[in-house]
């Protein structure tokens, strides 16, 4: 089957009015903040070298943060001031998914707005303004009626630069919980889904370019003061943002969101629970691809209604806990933790996916390799690969700890390349997972932890504050419980690792439910 006939290019065009009009209703807010901040800036700013200098340095030091970092910070940010307005108050906002995205984007909007604002204000002729002062106007008469008029073209310009910086930033407002472009991206990659890549790829730079060709009709008509030029540039760009307002009217708000990491697995099983809630009759929906930072604080929020987390990794983020208990003691204290935050545990799945020190089944055997006890002799002749956050996390400290392990080289990648990575020889150890099915696909071996070095990672169902005493939801969800085993997860995890259709987390959810559902 050729790329062009693949039906998953259907699936992707599906979900195009809602990531494309999110994307643009985000990027459009963002863009209106950062010029209702940056023209009046530019303007008082433009006569004063100090306060320019400073503007100018603060805006450029903006840039020099990668986009998703900034739009992260937003997040907690956002959380303390919920709070504080909450205690102080007694009102409460979201600070999960729009408005972070926008405050972060419309930071990044400022550089270029500022700058072309003030270059174009400075530009102007001395001349000019002395003969609008010589026919008796006002300083802000000058400026209204003289200088923003010759300055609009050259700012303008710089409006063009913040949209397209806008737009293509915006794609990575998905894991703050932003539903945008960048959706089909972050699924794309995790899920191998190269038909969802290139559609978000595409979408994202066809909306960019044709923003940017509107937004220069209007420059141009500016510069040659043709109103017709301009005002077909401003059509264009309302029937844009009209388009994308029309799929939004009429689709409710109301009814249950469940939420999914930035990985496969958590694809497959956010589609699952949805499924599952819509066929008991409860209107629900995926945000999928949230950060792990970002996920648990928004279940507390009441911003998703749940989610599947992992023991291992609670106990070690939101508890800030390093020290391994075992599994019935763990989960125990886990509970007890959790309910103080209201959150409920409604149960565990059945499965545990941990993290595991993996590497080609074959290299082990020549090797000897059985255990992490017996890579520790070999480990400094070779190299290892984990996830971003995996050699800061304190499995990673208990390993060196337990095993003494020292490796000659570590690197870092995106989690679903380290199969591959091991797999080619580019790397000889990555920091796998126990229930991933890219362990058997690639012939991989997963390494034992004698001295329980990791803590149990079982997968479990958390249910938001707000959603505690709700038993039609917990009526819907109890058949899945205990249900799901690490030998069909792995099963499913390879069916959602393939490049067809069967392999999209709809149909891999639909076929763990056949699977299991019977059980």
């Amino acid at each position: 089957m050729s790329l062009l006939s693949d039906p998953r290019w259907g699936e992707a065009l599906s979900h195009l009015p809602d990531y494309l009009g999110n994307h643009v209703r985000v990027s459009l807010a963002a863009l209106a903040l950062g010029l209702t901040v940056s023209l009046p800036l530019a303007i008082l700013a433009r006569n004063r070298p100090a306060p320019r200098s400073i503007l100018l340095a603060l805006a450029s030091i903006v840039q020099t943060v990668p986009g998703l970092a900034l739009l992260a910070l937003f997040y907690p940010l956002l959380l303390a001031a919920a709070s504080l307005t909450l205690a102080w108050f007694g009102v409460s906002f979201s600070a999960f998914g729009f408005l972070p995205a926008v405050l972060a984007l419309a930071l990044y909007s400022m550089l270029p707005v500022l700058r072309n604002g003030i270059t174009g204000l400075n530009g102007i002729d001395p001349a000019l303004i002395e003969a609008a002062e010589g026919v008796g106007m006002t300083a802000r008469q000058s400026l209204v009626m003289v200088e923003l008029p010759l300055a609009l073209p050259v700012m303008m310009a710089g409006i063009r630069t913040a949209a397209v910086w806008v737009i293509g930033t915006a794609t990575l407002s998905t894991p703050i919980g932003q539903t945008s472009l960048g959706n089909y991206i972050f699924a794309g990659l995790q899920t191998q889904n190269w038909v969802f890549v290139l559609f978000g790829c595409f979408a994202s730079a066809a909306l960019a370019l044709a923003v940017d060709q509107l937004l220069g009709l209007i420059e141009s008509g500016l510069r040659r003061r043709s109103r017709l030029r301009s005002g077909l540039g401003a059509a264009g760009i309302a029937a844009l943002v009209a388009a994308t307002l029309v799929p939004s009217m009429g689709r409710s708000s109301s009814g249950y969101v469940v939420g999914a990491k930035t990985f496969a697995e958590q694809y497959v099983l956010s589609a699952l629970l949805r499924d599952r809630l819509q066929a008991a009759g409860l209107p629900s929906t995926a945000r999928s691809g949230l950060g792990s930072s970002v996920i648990f604080e928004a279940l507390k929020a009441g911003d998703i209604d749940l989610y599947v987390d992992y023991s291992g990794t609670l106990w070690a983020n939101q508890l800030h806990r390093t020290d391994i208990k075992p599994r019935a003691e763990l989960l125990a204290e886990l509970k007890t933790a959790l309910t103080k935050d209201n959150v409920t545990l409604l149960g565990e799945l059945g499965f545990e996916n941990a993290y595991a020190l993996v590497m080609p089944k074959t290299r082990a055997e020549a090797l000897d390799i059985r255990t992490i006890a017996d890579l520790a002799a070999h480990a400094p002749k070779l190299s290892i690969a984990g996830d971003y956050e995996f050699f800061s996390r304190p499995e990673w400290a208990a390993l060196q700890k337990a095993y003494g392990l020292s490796f000659r080289a570590q690197r870092q990648m995106q989690p679903d390349f380290m199969y591959a990575a091991v797999a080619s020889g580019e790397v000889d150890v990555i920091a796998g997972y126990t229930s991933d099915g890219l362990i058997a696909k690639y012939n991989l071996t997963a390494l034992d932890d004698p001295r329980h070095a990791i803590p149990p990672y079982d997968a479990i169902l958390l249910l938001a504050p707000k959603r505690a005493g709700d038993e039609r939801l917990k009526t819907a969800l109890t058949p899945l419980l205990g249900k799901i085993d690490i030998a069909t997860m792995r099963e499913a995890n390879l069916r959602a690792s393939g490049n067809d259709a069967n392999s999209s987390p709809d149909a891999v959810a639909k076929w763990l439910w056949e699977k299991v559902g019977k059980r």
